[in-house]
Protein backbone atom coordinates (compact mmCIF):
# COMPACT_ATOMS: atom_id res chain seq x y z
CA UNK A 1 0.00 0.00 0.00
CA UNK A 2 1.02 3.66 -0.79
CA UNK A 3 2.45 6.02 2.34
CA UNK A 4 0.76 9.46 1.49
CA UNK A 5 3.14 10.59 5.20
CA UNK A 6 6.28 9.31 5.04
CA UNK A 7 6.74 10.12 9.07
CA UNK A 8 4.00 7.16 9.54
CA UNK A 9 6.20 3.87 9.16
CA UNK A 10 4.32 0.97 7.16
CA UNK A 11 3.56 -2.53 8.69
CA UNK A 12 4.03 -5.92 7.32
CA UNK A 13 1.31 -8.83 8.85
CA UNK A 14 -0.56 -11.78 7.96
CA UNK A 15 -4.35 -12.14 8.17
CA UNK A 16 -6.25 -15.49 7.53
CA UNK A 17 -2.48 -16.33 5.42
CA UNK A 18 -2.69 -13.24 3.16
CA UNK A 19 0.63 -10.75 3.21
CA UNK A 20 -0.93 -7.23 3.89
CA UNK A 21 0.79 -3.99 4.77
CA UNK A 22 -0.43 -1.32 6.72
CA UNK A 23 0.44 1.90 8.68
CA UNK A 24 1.23 2.10 12.04
CA UNK A 25 -2.02 3.45 13.54
CA UNK A 26 -4.05 1.77 11.69
CA UNK A 27 -6.15 -0.94 13.76
CA UNK A 28 -6.71 -4.95 12.75
CA UNK A 29 -10.34 -4.11 11.55
CA UNK A 30 -9.15 -1.08 9.21
CA UNK A 31 -6.56 -3.08 7.49
CA UNK A 32 -8.83 -6.31 7.38
CA UNK A 33 -11.78 -4.02 5.99
CA UNK A 34 -9.54 -2.63 3.50
CA UNK A 35 -8.32 -5.92 1.99
CA UNK A 36 -11.72 -7.58 1.45
CA UNK A 37 -11.59 -9.62 4.82
CA UNK A 38 -14.46 -9.99 7.12
CA UNK A 39 -14.38 -9.31 10.71
CA UNK A 40 -18.12 -9.37 12.83
CA UNK A 41 -18.80 -5.75 14.54
CA UNK A 42 -21.90 -4.32 16.21
CA UNK A 43 -20.09 -1.24 18.23
CA UNK A 44 -17.75 -0.49 15.86
CA UNK A 45 -18.92 2.59 12.88
CA UNK A 46 -16.51 3.98 10.73
CA UNK A 47 -15.91 7.62 11.46
CA UNK A 48 -16.63 7.43 15.17
CA UNK A 49 -14.32 6.27 17.85
CA UNK A 50 -13.68 2.73 18.84
CA UNK A 51 -14.94 1.29 22.16
CA UNK A 52 -14.91 -2.05 21.74
CA UNK A 53 -17.66 -2.57 23.52
CA UNK A 54 -19.47 -6.38 21.57
CA UNK A 55 -16.42 -7.79 21.29
CA UNK A 56 -17.53 -9.67 18.24
CA UNK A 57 -14.55 -8.63 16.43
CA UNK A 58 -12.35 -10.45 18.44
CA UNK A 59 -9.42 -12.57 16.48
CA UNK A 60 -6.13 -14.89 17.30
CA UNK A 61 -3.06 -14.02 16.86
CA UNK A 62 -0.39 -16.60 16.56
CA UNK A 63 1.78 -16.53 19.83
CA UNK A 64 -0.78 -14.54 21.97
CA UNK A 65 -2.17 -15.99 25.20
CA UNK A 66 -5.46 -14.66 24.37
CA UNK A 67 -8.34 -13.16 22.21
CA UNK A 68 -7.88 -9.31 21.09
CA UNK A 69 -10.35 -6.83 19.57
CA UNK A 70 -9.71 -6.20 16.64
CA UNK A 71 -11.21 -2.83 16.71
CA UNK A 72 -8.93 -1.35 18.86
CA UNK A 73 -5.89 -3.58 18.36
CA UNK A 74 -3.29 -1.53 16.25
CA UNK A 75 -0.97 -3.32 13.83
CA UNK A 76 2.10 -4.82 14.83
CA UNK A 77 5.31 -6.03 12.74
CA UNK A 78 5.22 -9.43 11.52
CA UNK A 79 2.26 -10.67 13.21
CA UNK A 80 0.00 -13.23 12.38
CA UNK A 81 -3.88 -12.76 12.88
CA UNK A 82 -6.54 -15.34 12.05
CA UNK A 83 -9.79 -13.86 11.60
CA UNK A 84 -12.07 -16.77 10.87
CA UNK A 85 -11.53 -19.93 12.45
CA UNK A 86 -13.59 -22.55 14.18
CA UNK A 87 -13.22 -21.29 17.57
CA UNK A 88 -13.76 -17.73 16.72
CA UNK A 89 -17.37 -18.49 14.91
CA UNK A 90 -17.93 -20.32 18.35
CA UNK A 91 -17.05 -17.24 20.45
CA UNK A 92 -19.01 -15.08 17.75
CA UNK A 93 -22.11 -17.26 17.97
CA UNK A 94 -22.26 -17.45 21.89
CA UNK A 95 -22.11 -13.30 21.76
CA UNK A 96 -24.81 -13.09 19.30
CA UNK A 97 -27.39 -15.65 21.51
CA UNK A 98 -26.30 -13.63 24.47
CA UNK A 99 -28.27 -10.59 23.30
CA UNK A 100 -30.61 -12.14 21.77
CA UNK A 101 -31.71 -13.32 25.11
CA UNK A 102 -31.19 -10.57 26.79
CA UNK A 103 -33.33 -8.03 25.38
CA UNK A 104 -37.02 -8.76 23.64
CA UNK A 105 -35.25 -9.17 20.18
CA UNK A 106 -38.80 -10.62 18.31
CA UNK A 107 -38.01 -9.99 15.00
CA UNK A 108 -41.13 -10.98 13.41
CA UNK A 109 -42.94 -7.69 14.81
CA UNK A 110 -39.83 -5.30 14.89
CA UNK A 111 -39.64 -2.19 12.67
CA UNK A 112 -36.37 -3.27 11.42
CA UNK A 113 -37.12 -6.73 10.34
CA UNK A 114 -34.75 -7.07 6.87
CA UNK A 115 -32.70 -3.82 7.76
CA UNK A 116 -31.04 -5.42 11.46
CA UNK A 117 -27.54 -5.89 11.61
CA UNK A 118 -27.81 -8.06 14.67
CA UNK A 119 -30.18 -9.94 12.43
CA UNK A 120 -28.02 -10.01 9.90
CA UNK A 121 -24.96 -11.49 12.04
CA UNK A 122 -27.38 -14.31 13.48
CA UNK A 123 -27.73 -15.08 9.64
CA UNK A 124 -24.51 -15.17 8.83
CA UNK A 125 -23.13 -17.03 11.94
CA UNK A 126 -26.05 -19.64 10.93
CA UNK A 127 -27.99 -19.36 14.48
CA UNK A 128 -31.22 -21.01 14.60
CA UNK A 129 -32.19 -21.05 18.56
CA UNK A 130 -30.58 -19.27 21.21
CA UNK A 131 -29.16 -21.71 24.03
CA UNK A 132 -29.82 -19.63 26.86
CA UNK A 133 -32.30 -18.61 29.09
CA UNK A 134 -34.20 -15.66 28.18
CA UNK A 135 -34.09 -12.62 30.43
CA UNK A 136 -37.22 -10.77 28.48
CA UNK A 137 -36.86 -7.57 30.49
CA UNK A 138 -39.40 -5.37 30.45
CA UNK A 139 -37.81 -1.93 29.27
CA UNK A 140 -40.13 1.14 28.47
CA UNK A 141 -40.80 2.21 25.20
CA UNK A 142 -40.31 6.18 24.58
CA UNK A 143 -42.38 8.07 22.27
CA UNK A 144 -42.56 11.67 23.96
CA UNK A 145 -40.42 13.03 21.14
CA UNK A 146 -42.28 14.15 17.69
CA UNK A 147 -40.31 12.40 15.52
CA UNK A 148 -38.47 9.40 16.93
CA UNK A 149 -39.05 6.42 19.01
CA UNK A 150 -36.34 4.36 21.72
CA UNK A 151 -37.54 1.23 22.12
CA UNK A 152 -35.15 -0.07 24.80
CA UNK A 153 -35.96 -3.81 24.31
CA UNK A 154 -34.10 -3.70 21.05
CA UNK A 155 -30.86 -2.11 22.10
CA UNK A 156 -27.48 -3.62 22.26
CA UNK A 157 -25.61 -1.30 23.70
CA UNK A 158 -23.67 -0.65 21.44
CA UNK A 159 -22.93 3.23 22.28
CA UNK A 160 -23.47 4.35 18.48
CA UNK A 161 -25.88 7.17 19.39
CA UNK A 162 -24.05 7.92 21.96
CA UNK A 163 -20.42 8.68 20.25
CA UNK A 164 -22.45 10.29 17.32
CA UNK A 165 -24.43 12.75 19.32
CA UNK A 166 -21.62 13.81 21.53
CA UNK A 167 -18.85 13.54 18.78
CA UNK A 168 -20.34 14.55 15.18
CA UNK A 169 -23.68 16.65 16.72
CA UNK A 170 -22.04 17.84 19.56
CA UNK A 171 -25.33 17.58 21.20
CA UNK A 172 -24.32 14.82 23.96
CA UNK A 173 -28.02 14.15 24.62
CA UNK A 174 -27.64 10.56 24.78
CA UNK A 175 -25.29 8.31 27.57
CA UNK A 176 -25.41 5.25 29.36
CA UNK A 177 -27.09 4.64 32.97
CA UNK A 178 -26.71 2.02 35.38
CA UNK A 179 -23.71 -1.09 35.21
CA UNK A 180 -24.45 -4.88 33.39
CA UNK A 181 -27.58 -6.10 32.38
CA UNK A 182 -29.33 -3.25 34.39
CA UNK A 183 -27.15 -0.65 31.40
CA UNK A 184 -29.60 1.28 29.37
CA UNK A 185 -29.44 4.64 27.33
CA UNK A 186 -30.81 7.37 28.68
CA UNK A 187 -31.36 11.42 26.92
CA UNK A 188 -29.97 14.03 29.16
CA UNK A 189 -30.54 13.22 32.96
CA UNK A 190 -32.59 10.09 32.34
CA UNK A 191 -35.57 12.48 31.38
CA UNK A 192 -38.15 11.60 28.39
CA UNK A 193 -36.74 12.08 24.78
CA UNK A 194 -38.91 14.30 24.15
CA UNK A 195 -38.14 16.58 27.34
CA UNK A 196 -34.66 16.91 26.17
CA UNK A 197 -33.50 20.53 26.08
CA UNK A 198 -29.93 19.26 24.30
CA UNK A 199 -31.30 17.23 21.26
CA UNK A 200 -31.28 18.67 18.14
CA UNK A 201 -33.74 16.65 16.55
CA UNK A 202 -31.25 15.86 13.64
CA UNK A 203 -31.75 11.93 13.66
CA UNK A 204 -28.12 10.92 13.76
CA UNK A 205 -28.47 9.02 16.60
CA UNK A 206 -31.51 7.15 15.07
CA UNK A 207 -29.48 5.82 11.32
CA UNK A 208 -26.38 4.88 13.10
CA UNK A 209 -28.71 2.46 15.46
CA UNK A 210 -27.98 -1.15 13.97
CA UNK A 211 -31.27 -3.02 15.33
CA UNK A 212 -34.73 -1.22 15.66
CA UNK A 213 -34.01 0.30 19.27
CA UNK A 214 -33.78 4.05 17.59
CA UNK A 215 -36.12 4.28 14.97
CA UNK A 216 -38.35 7.24 13.07
CA UNK A 217 -42.12 7.25 14.04
CA UNK A 218 -42.82 7.29 10.50
CA UNK A 219 -41.28 4.28 9.39
CA UNK A 220 -43.05 2.08 12.64
CA UNK A 221 -45.51 0.95 10.07
CA UNK A 222 -43.01 -0.46 7.80
CA UNK A 223 -39.09 -1.00 7.54
CA UNK A 224 -36.73 1.02 9.32
CA UNK A 225 -34.58 1.09 6.35
CA UNK A 226 -31.26 3.12 8.00
CA UNK A 227 -29.59 6.39 6.24
CA UNK A 228 -25.95 5.75 7.20
CA UNK A 229 -25.24 7.30 3.68
CA UNK A 230 -26.24 10.72 5.21
CA UNK A 231 -23.37 10.62 7.03
CA UNK A 232 -20.74 10.55 4.69
CA UNK A 233 -18.24 13.33 6.42
CA UNK A 234 -17.35 10.50 9.10
CA UNK A 235 -15.34 9.23 6.80
CA UNK A 236 -13.63 12.41 5.78
CA UNK A 237 -13.23 13.89 9.50
CA UNK A 238 -11.56 10.53 10.53
CA UNK A 239 -9.02 10.63 7.89
CA UNK A 240 -8.60 14.33 9.20
CA UNK A 241 -7.34 13.00 12.67
CA UNK A 242 -4.98 10.93 11.21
Amino acid sequence: MSNPNPAVRIKTLKIDGRDVGAREDETILEVARENGIRIPTLCAFEGLSTVGACRLCLVEIKGWSRLVPACVTRVEEGIEVIANSERLQRHRRLIVELLLAERNHVCSVCVANGHCELQDLAVELGITRVRVPYRYPRFAVDASHPRFVVDHNRCVLCNRCVRVCDEVEGAHTWDVMGRGVDSTVITDLNQPWGASESCTSCGKCVHVCPTGALSEKQNLAGASLKRRQFLPYLQLMREARR
